[in-house]
């Protein structure tokens, strides 16, 4: 596995914040800390339900066979792991195979009805992915593209092309597939849907784009076995330790920054893994996302010599998937022939390099963490790397990692605004 990290430009940890991140790991590992009936995630990528996993296999030929489109319905952590996932292997431009669209994740009126546009006269799939089958956004959109299957499919067609990921035994959405006998699949009790990407909730919908998922196990694996080591050069909590330390010097403000495009989504997932697990308790650090070199043209000016309760930790790629070398003009009217002949990644590489220099300089340490490439491997173990420094960084803080109580506070407000029966002042 090729993932390398680099903390020498945000400063040095002791050894009692050593002694306290390996504390924190083996609480998290022990299943005694807080929350730990929620740590399946843990073991997921050796204990996975092999039967489960060879019908979503099935499953995702029967979908390529007979559709054009697969429609996935989720918010939260039922589809940001995906996408995530997805968006890092995917083309630039061109599509391959089933497309894959999402739902469910917003209440865009706008959304929804271009997406009717968009599958009409396309052979369609859905799967929808809820635990409960009554969270609000997921829901609404279920209903709307039930209706417009029902309008295209006959009730025989429906339930081949409808796949359900739910709860294994109760549910709204579990009741509803049993009485429409649609395939279903388990959002695991053990797991919530941030630390989900490697159960059905991810893997249906990766296998249907042809996402190696194989691999993506197999980096999971090995990122497990690396990663829940008690090493002292365990580079996944040695992220959670500097995290804290630099939270403890007053910066509350995290950059995720990558420097390839396609890895953005990554920063999305990134940001409720880390927001949604320690942004309670009145303490956290607030996890942003940017694009390097292009934001540095938005953003550069505020990082460089704004408020300084930030830090940056950088995703850099080892091997780009193709690379190009800068071409020399006669006239060298850019004043960029000193760069001919070199390479494209290489310039990007002096470039994150002399951005840190800068960033460090101006008070921004930085953090960084490299993979040798972007393919499902990698891309399994990377994500993995995040979700046990994340449980690490938690424990530490002495929050729990895998709740998110917050949540129900707009809910209720948006529900009393909804006139939900239940709630509001009637009540």
């Amino acid at each position: 596995m090729q993932l390398k990290t680099d903390f020498r430009q945000a400063g040095e940890a002791t050894k009692a914040q050593w002694d306290e991140g390996l504390a924190a790991l083996d609480t998290l590992l022990s299943g005694e800390g807080r929350g730990s009936e929620f740590t399946g995630w843990i073991r997921l990528p050796f204990s996975y339900d092999t039967e489960e996993y060879e019908r979503i296999k099935k499953a995702a030929e029967q979908i390529r066979a007979h559709s054009d489109v697969l429609v996935c319905i989720g918010i939260g952590g039922s589809y940001l792991g995906t996408k995530a996932v997805l968006d890092s292997l995917s083309p630039f431009f061109a599509a391959e195979g089933v497309e894959i669209v999402f739902a469910g994740q917003t209440l865009s009126s706008s959304y929804l009805h271009a997406l009717k546009d968009h599958l009409k006269d396309r052979r369609v799939s859905v799967n929808v992915i809820s635990k409960s089958g009554t969270t609000t956004e997921p829901a609404i959109a279920f209903r709307i593209i039930s209706e417009w299957m029902r309008e295209s499919y006959t009730e025989d067609e429906i339930r081949e092309r409808t796949f359900v990921t739910t709860d294994r035994n109760k549910g709204a959405l579990k009741t509803l597939a049993d009485e429409k006998g649609y395939e279903t699949f388990v959002v695991p009790d053990d797991i919530g849907g941030r630390y989900s990407f490697l159960s059905a909730v991810g893997l249906l919908p990766l296998a249907v784009a042809g996402v190696d998922t194989d691999a993506l196990i197999r980096g999971a694996q090995d990122a497990s076995t690396r990663f829940t080591s008690r090493e002292t050069d365990n580079d996944a909590v040695a992220y959670a330790i500097h995290r804290n330390r630099l939270l403890k010097e007053g910066k509350d403000i995290e950059l995720f920054v990558a420097y390839e495009p396609n890895l953005m989504t990554i920063g999305e997932w990134f940001k409720q893994l880390f927001g949604e697990s320690e942004g309670k308790e009145g303490t956290g650090i607030f996890p942003a996302s940017l694009q390097f070199t292009t934001d540095l043209h938005s953003m550069g000016q505020l990082i460089q010599e704004g408020k300084r309760n930030l830090f940056e930790t950088v995703l850099f790629v080892d091997e780009p998937r193709g690379d190009l070398t800068v071409p020399a003009t006669e006239e060298d009217l850019d004043g960029l022939n000193y760069l001919a002949g070199t390479s494209l990644h290489e310039v990007n590489e002096k470039a994150r390099r002399g951005v840190a220099r800068a960033h460090v300089e101006g008070g921004v340490p930085n953090l960084l963490i490299r993979i040798g490439k972007v393919d499902a491997y990698h891309i399994g173990a990377l994500l993995y790397f995040y979700m046990i420094a994340c449980g690490v960084s938690a424990t530490i803080l002495g929050v729990n990692p895998f709740n998110q109580p917050g949540v129900e506070a707009y809910k209720v407000s948006m529900f009393e605004e909804l006139g939900k029966p239940g709630y509001g002042e009637e009540q």
